[in-house]
């Protein structure tokens, strides 16, 4: 057997009466300082201003520029498999990098313009053992040390070229 409630179907739960209000409290001090904390807020209110103007929301996917297109995406991953090009005319080869945008991430064709640099190189770091000079840190240095970053380029357009046709060269020999 089914029940009825009392409550009408889409009416919202509503008190009767009131409820009623107590002193809450079990001891004077602790009500005093509930008090002293209530007095504290209502000063900081009646500080603050009015009318709160609310945040804009931000347009923005958390970095700035556009997001690349397919063709940039298959360049910027054939330049992500090169070493560090600074730390290849140190000496060294270090496979950990992250690409740099020499002009932005903004104009037309930016994402075609990129460096594969280690974190050392790319980013300021003081703490670098071997005292690699950053691109962002100390720009002048850089260029000064390792040349201009249209001249990197270059430099890893030619070693992409040469990783290419060899590849080339090997898929023609097993065929």
């Amino acid at each position: 057997m089914m029940r009825r409630s009392p409550l009408n179907p889409g009416k919202p739960l509503q008190r009767k009466t009131a409820m009623a209000r107590g002193t809450g409290f079990k001891t004077p001090t602790a009500g005093a300082g509930l008090l002293r904390v209530a007095a504290t807020q209502a000063k900081a209110r009646a500080r603050a201003p009015k009318l709160l103007k609310l945040a804009k929301r931000m347009k923005s996917r958390g970095m700035k520029g556009r997001p690349p297109t397919a063709d940039e995406k298959r360049f910027m991953d054939q330049m992500g498999t090169l070493p560090c090009i600074a730390c290849l005319k140190d000496g060294w080869t270090n496979h950990t990098i992250s690409l740099h945008h020499i002009d932005g991430r903004t104009k037309p064709g930016a994402h075609f313009l990129v460096l594969p640099l280690c974190a050392e190189h790319h980013q300021q770091d003081d703490t670098d053992l071997r005292q690699r000079i950053s691109l962002h840190g100390r720009k002048a240095t850089f260029q000064a040390r390792y040349g201009t970053e249209r001249e990197l380029l270059a430099e890893c357009l030619a070693m992409l070229t040469s990783d290419l046709s060899r590849d080339h060269n090997k898929y023609l020999e097993t065929v």
